[in-house]
């Protein structure tokens, strides 16, 4: 009883922010602990070796779909607190927009399965690959056009270089795919690469919203 009371003041400095920047928290760990729980279970799976797609072919696959679909609907959340909370100079609601977008197709790379290897080319894995190319285009287009409110905003201006540095990363990275896809033997672990570096720029600035909600909450309580 007395820790949850020690939690009241916490919740009462919480907004519409706070929650819409705990769905872009939430986000990326539900697409970790999903994909980790179905590789765990199929021991066939290297994630060195294969590709993060073919995870959802083996017998516990949808988890890793629930995981796409969960981040993807909790990334399309997350988005409207950065629209809200973010000083937006020339670009902005076009980065925005593209984000949107980005959860989008998140959620279609969950819905629709890749193709096995060696197998004919399905609709449901056209769908699957095209997805995936976009969300890995849209995501360094959007944080590049985003990157100049951030400098902007007194309140964003400390991710400014980090996020800068995550859309050329993007940009070296999706560029790499395309070039060396059937040439390397751990694509696996070079996707796993380029995800992570979405994801990460995902969860540093919703808890980057998330601290400033609360910082809000707590001066309207003063005030």
């Amino acid at each position: 009883m007395r820790y949850i009371s020690g939690l009241l003041p916490f919740f009462k400095r919480l907004n519409i922010h706070s929650v819409l920047a705990m769905a872009g928290v939430a986000g990326p760990l539900v697409l970790v602990l999903a994909e980790f729980a179905a590789a765990s279970s199929s021991p066939n799976h290297d994630v060195v070796r294969d590709s993060i797609s073919s995870l959802a072919l083996t017998p516990r696959g949808w988890l890793q779909t629930i995981g796409f679909l969960a981040i993807g609907l909790l990334v399309e959340i997350y988005v409207a607190g950065l629209l809200f909370n973010i000083r937006g100079v020339r670009g902005f609601g076009f980065g925005i927009g593209l984000l949107v977008f980005l959860g989008f197709g998140l959620l279609m790379v969950g819905a629709f399965r890749t193709d096995p290897t060696g197998v004919p080319l399905t609709t449901e894995g056209n769908i699957h690959r095209i997805m995936a190319l976009t969300v890995f285009w849209l995501f360094p287009m959007a944080v590049l056009l985003l990157a100049p409110s951030l400098r902007n905003d007194p309140y964003w201006k400390n991710i400014f270089i980090y996020t800068v540095v995550a859309g050329i990363l993007a940009v070296v990275l999706v560029t790499g795919l395309l070039i060396l896809r059937d040439e390397i033997s751990w694509l696996g672990l070079y996707e796993r690469i380029l995800v992570a570096n979405v994801i990460i720029w995902v969860e540093v600035t919703a808890i980057k919203l998330l601290r400033l909600s609360v910082r809000r909450g707590v001066e309207s309580l003063s005030g």
